[in-house]
């Protein structure tokens, strides 16, 4: 697959099917690929904590809220949970500054989900959650910040990629057959 199909694959999925299970040792081979990325003065601040047990999996679910552009619907439907999360965090020890490495956090995610999807599997980057509770969850200590969430299992649902249309609304919406809609600029409107 090249990486323009690993990308055109990865979107943000809010259905996954939930008898696949993911692993241990899964997240642990994103999380490496993660390890190898770029980092903002090469200080590497960025941590990660894997959760793939269905009980606490769950628990990190119910942390976060999805489809802000959607308050219609509660997604992930039931029965269409992710199966796994891997939590970005940054080690204020090594750099208390939260907002320096955002780039950083970004870079990993994405070469987290490409890796994914190469994987067969695809995944959605939440960043509306509490941290606090978030850390308390995961039983962090206080220089641990969650910066991200990373929602990880197999896709079960359709998106569909589309213009944007004359209007130039970029929401993206689901249609009554519950397929997600993601308008996207055409090139030529991204061309300075």
């Amino acid at each position: 697959m090249t990486l323009y199909e690993l990308v055109c694959k990865s979107r943000s999925y809010r259905g996954y099917d939930e008898s696949r299970q993911l692993t241990r040792e899964e997240l642990l081979e994103l999380i490496e690929c993660a390890r190898l990325c770029p980092s903002s003065v090469n200080r590497q601040p960025l941590k990660f904590y894997p959760v793939w047990e269905h009980e606490q999996a769950e628990r990190v679910l119910a942390l976060t809220r999805w489809a802000r552009a959607l308050p219609e619907l509660t997604l992930p439907h039931p029965g269409k949970h992710p199966t796994a999360f891997i939590i970005i965090c940054q080690d204020q020890e090594i750099d208390p500054s939260l907002t320096r490495y955002q780039k950083d956090v970004g870079i990993v995610a994405q070469t987290m989900l490409l890796a994914a999807v190469e994987k067969g599997l695809g995944g959605c980057m939440i960043g509306n959650f509490d941290p606090a509770p978030m850390r308390a969850e995961l039983g962090l200590d206080a220089r641990y910040a969650p910066l991200l969430v990373v929602a990880l299992g197999k896709p079960d649902e359709t998106i569909v990629l589309t213009e944007v249309g004359p209007e130039g609304s970029t929401d993206y919406y689901r249609d009554a057959d519950d397929v997600h809609y993601v308008p996207k600029r055409s090139l030529e409107d991204i061309i300075l």
